[in-house]
């Protein structure tokens, strides 16, 4: 039996489903917030410390499994276990082979990071990369070219400076071409990057993100003064024993790439000056000096510091400049949907 359309339906006491509310809209928020709009809950504040003991776990898992394939692979091409172990480990002599492992174990930290954000934060990884949510390609080329302005300051402000005591330690006379520096070549212009990349995810992408998010409840300028302020310490503190003029040079670098960060909404500023500084760095040890004094600076000078300052905060100016020139999104509000969603 069927209901008649027009007099038997609905039945007495029926009533219609619920409508489905519509989307409310996400309000704007900077890059350092974006844990914020993640699976943060009522007591969410644990997440991103949790987070970060699991990311460090995770790094220290992926560094073990390139060991174990780094080692099989010298013993298969007839490397003796002991010669092999100390070209992962001999910090003294710095050879090609340590070079590629400490990027590739340094680039671990992006996977790390990323996994932790899926998570503990329901968020996409690419929300680690930009409030896009992906790496802007095209601002990222554009940033590696706007760093070669700052690199032009440096060398004129170099050259106005006392000679000092840093991590190049020349001697004036060019090396001579070798197997050996073809060798550490390719593994700079192959992977240094994605060494420069797994910092800058780890430090100024989620350290970024959970300490802007655990600070917000103080305001918005605590939150973006602590979000700057503590990665950088922890960048410093993370190279391992240095002395003071290096460790401030350093903490002056991470204070300048966390601003980048908020300020253009995205990690790409700041990988592009790191790929430049270490591109820099590592093609005057080749040229001038050696690999291992590269990687293990002796005493440091204050006279580097204003060096550093000079292409930093000339980095500075053009990037956020440009990023404004031409409506770079700097928030979410830029987009379609909430960051939230997965």
């Amino acid at each position: 039996m069927t209901h008649n359309p027009y007099g038997g339906w609905p039945p007495p006491g029926w009533t219609p489903p619920p409508a489905v509310p519509e989307p409310q809209p996400v309000a704007a928020v900077e890059y350092h917030q974006i844990h914020r709009t993640g699976t943060w809950g009522p007591n969410g504040w644990w997440r991103p410390l949790v987070g970060l003991i699991v990311a460090v776990v995770g790094f220290l898992l992926i560094q073990v499994a390139l060991t174990v394939g780094f080692l099989v692979v010298m013993l298969l091409n007839g490397v003796d276990s002991s010669t092999a172990q100390d070209r992962l480990t001999d910090t003294a002599h710095v050879t090609p082979t340590f070079l590629a492992f400490l990027n590739l174990s340094l680039a671990g930290a992006i996977p790390a990071c990323m996994l932790v954000q899926r998570l503990f934060h329901g968020l996409r990884p690419g929300w680690l990369s930009s409030v896009v949510p992906r790496l802007r390609w095209g601002w990222l080329l554009a940033c590696l070219g706007l760093s070669f302005v700052a690199l032009i300051a440096t060398v004129v402000v170099s050259a106005l400076l006392p000679a000092t005591t840093d991590a190049s330690d020349t001697t004036g006379d060019l090396n001579a071409w070798s197997t050996t520096i073809r060798d550490f070549l390719i593994v700079i212009v192959l992977l240094t990057p994605l060494q420069a990349a797994g910092e800058e995810y780890a430090f100024r992408g989620y350290l970024t993100q959970g300490v802007g998010g655990l600070f917000a409840p103080l305001g918005p300028q605590w939150s973006r003064a602590m979000a700057v302020f503590i990665p950088a310490v922890l960048f410093a503190l993370a190279h391992g024993a240095q002395d003071a003029p290096i460790f401030v040079d350093r903490l002056a670098f991470g204070l300048v790439a966390g601003v980048l960060v908020i300020a253009t909404g995205g990690l790409e500023a700041g990988i592009a000056m790191h790929v430049l500084n270490n591109f820099l760095a590592y093609g005057v040890a080749l040229a001038y000096s050696d690999m291992t004094t590269a990687l293990n600076p002796g005493d440091g000078s204050w006279w580097q510091l204003p060096v550093t300052l000079t292409q930093s905060l000339t980095y500075l100016g053009v990037v956020t400049w440009t990023a404004r020139r031409f409506g770079l999104a700097t928030t979410t509000s830029e987009l379609e949907g909430p960051p939230r969603r997965v």
